[in-house]
């Protein structure tokens, strides 16, 4: 029998991870680095979620789901690092 748990899990975090980029970009310029609670409540929750959830596979993607949105918290301070150097713009409405 062929198992196509692996592929799925992979493609789906694949996936994940890249929308999670263009998204602490746009957090970044929009809302500034104050929004990285938003980030934690969220990975909190599908860290917890994915304690519950029985369904091997969206659990995983749960899990997967939460270190994405802790890392976001560490690459939204690298953006606005990279914004500072010049190689993002900058929101003119943030100061």
């Amino acid at each position: 029998m062929i198992n196509f748990n692996g592929i799925i899990i992979g493609a789906s975090v694949f996936l994940m991870i890249g929308l999670f980029h263009p998204i602490v970009i746009k957090a970044e310029y929009y809302l500034g680095t104050g929004c990285w609670p938003v980030f934690a409540i969220f990975g909190t929750a599908a860290l917890i979620g994915s304690l519950f959830v029985v369904n091997t596979i969206i659990s995983v993607l749960l899990g997967a789901f939460a270190f994405s949105s802790f890392w976001s918290i560490l690459e939204l301070f690298e953006q606005k690092k990279r914004v500072e150097r010049g190689w993002f713009p900058k929101n003119p409405k943030i100061k």
